[in-house]
């Protein structure tokens, strides 16, 4: 059978949004966390994942957007906060970023991560998916590869079929586009990637409408990105639909939607 991973990220956003989402996980809503270790509060919100159900993947959302990092980044960061994701794509596709930077400051969160949990994680994805941009993707990949062998990747391809059928179309096929070839990078240096992809929108939806089409047409390993939480962090623009996802998560039968599909959910 099939089966559905359904992740929350941006776990240690911030310490309201990272208790949202660890109710969840106790609550048999969502099996995989991704957390940002690259947060002032990280250290202390991981402790909030200490006895999480054994079913529960967690992972690093490797952020190399908009947040204050953790090495010194003088050309990537002048200014102290690294740039956001459409100047940063910009950048990669021209192949115009100090990747000996970036380099040192993903190795800085899997310390992190690892500096936190005593353990590696789970799986490796990057906030907003910069970790499949170029370049940096060959950097992610090594470094997950070396650190975390049996961790599996984030993969926003998706069948042509499914990807039509999925809400606000456009963005899962740019998502998809992004990231073609990423499957093939990883298999080389022997890690695994997610089959299948949904979750995105526009975070003005309605998300409780939109999920069951999140679940169509799914993949063997059939991932499903979600971002709960509360929002009263300052500057974080989806803080409303954090809070309407969390409580959409917390009515749905999601168990039952996913076998509908054929997928098994929450193992």
């Amino acid at each position: 059978m099939s089966r559905l991973i359904l992740c929350s990220d941006d776990f240690a956003y911030s310490s309201a949004i990272s208790a949202a989402i660890v109710d969840l996980a106790h609550a048999g809503k969502i099996n995989a966390i991704s957390c940002m270790a690259v947060m002032p509060g990280w250290a202390e919100d991981a402790r909030l994942l200490a006895d999480l159900p054994g079913h529960v993947e967690i992972g690093l959302h490797v952020t190399l957007t908009e947040e204050a990092p953790r090495t010194v980044m003088p050309r990537y960061a002048p200014e102290g906060h690294m740039p956001q994701i459409d100047p940063l794509g910009r950048a990669a596709a021209k192949w115009h970023i100090p990747l000996d930077e970036v380099a040192l400051e993903i190795a800085a969160q899997f310390d992190a991560f690892f500096a936190a949990l005593r353990r590696a994680p789970d799986f490796v994805d990057g906030h907003q998916h910069a970790h499949a941009l170029p370049g940096i993707r060959d950097l992610v990949l090594a470094e997950t590869a070396g650190r975390a062998p049996r961790a599996w990747i984030r993969d926003c391809t998706d069948a042509p079929g499914a990807l039509l059928r999925r809400p606000f179309a456009g963005k899962a096929i740019g998502s998809a586009w992004h990231c073609r070839g990423l499957g093939q990078d990883a298999a080389a240096l022997g890690l695994r990637t997610n089959r299948g992809f949904a979750g995105h929108y526009d975070f003005r939806s309605d998300f409780e409408t939109l999920f069951p089409r999140f679940l169509k047409k799914p993949g063997e390993t059939h991932l499903v990105m979600c971002h709960p939480g509360a929002g009263e962090r300052s500057g974080d623009s989806i803080a409303d639909a954090r809070i309407r996802e969390a409580k959409a998560l917390h009515r749905l039968p999601i168990t039952d939607m996913a076998a509908a599909e054929g997928l098994a959910f929450p193992a």
